[in-house]
């Protein structure tokens, strides 16, 4: 099957300095004893044997830290094509591609550090590993603080509006005033959320690819037939086959005659004994 066995998994299949590539502090929520807010990205590239394996195996991996993937693209892409005529009315096709897969995961905090070396175990070269830490506690605290300011003007803006009676210029443009600072309070109330969310679940971007692969299919020659030409060897005992074709019917041939040929041989004898006899 394409999936594998967590027990088909060794340690010896991966030399240890991939895990240590693999592992950082930035990564790791244990490490963090600051009760700082803290965004975990991490970027790989890297080569594996087969990436369409390894693609259902990180799949896996995710799932099973309770994450989830929100991008894969599996391709193919073809390298180069040869055709080589092999006969009078075929070709050998050759294509050289390159499978790669980008694919994004979320994982949680907590699990990325693991979820990294889970991943390690099917690298066998890696390009590069970036992981980042950003702190965003700061900005947390930023926007709950524009969320407090503008709820309280919204508040003192709609009492305002309350007691303008109806000054309909008036009251428009402090509708309009209204609805802007409700607009930044819904603003910075979408960003806390994306940031927690951010915060609460990883993402990890990977571009993965293997060695490249070949295809060889037998094909028709109907366009360029005449483009075959046999070589010096291939003619030259063609010919010999032909040669001794000829000399095998021209035996046939002979053996065919060999009635005529004893008369012949017959009709020989009788005339010199004939000859012989009368010249005395």
């Amino acid at each position: 099957g394409l999936k594998r066995d967590s027990a088909d998994i060794q340690k010896s299949d991966v030399p240890d300095i991939n895990m240590l590539k693999f592992s950082s502090s930035a990564a790791n929520e244990k490490a963090n004893k600051t009760g700082r807010k803290f965004i975990r990205t991490a970027e790989l590239k890297f080569k594996v044997k087969d990436v369409v394996k390894a693609t259902y195996a990180i799949e896996d991996i995710a799932v099973n830290a309770g994450g989830f993937v929100t991008n894969t693209n599996l391709t193919s892409e073809i390298n180069n094509t040869t055709v080589t005529a092999i006969s009078a009315d075929s070709s050998l096709e050759t294509d050289y591609y390159s499978v790669i897969n980008n694919m994004t995961l979320r994982v949680p905090n907590a699990k990325l550090d693991s979820t990294l070396r889970a991943v390690a175990v099917w690298v066998d070269y890696l390009d590069f590993r970036i992981i980042k830490a950003d702190d965003v506690g700061l900005q947390l605290l930023q926007n709950q603080l524009a969320q407090n300011r503008t709820g309280k003007h919204q508040e003192r803006l709609t009492k305002a509006i309350d007691k303008r009676g109806k000054k309909l210029d008036e009251t428009v443009n402090a509708e309009e005033n209204l609805l802007n600072k409700q607009q930044q309070l819904d603003e910075a109330k979408i960003s806390n959320l994306s940031l927690n969310d951010q915060i609460n679940y990883s993402t990890v971007n990977i571009a993965m690819y293997q060695r490249q692969t070949i295809k060889r299919e037998l094909i028709g020659n109907n366009k360029n037939i005449d483009a075959y030409e046999p070589g010096f060897g291939a003619k030259l005992l063609e010919s010999l086959k032909f040669g001794g074709h000829i000399l095998a019917e021209f035996i046939l041939f002979l053996a065919k005659l060999w009635g005529m040929f004893l008369f012949a041989a017959a009709a020989c004898l009788l005339y010199r004994f004939l000859r012989k006899r009368f010249s005395k």
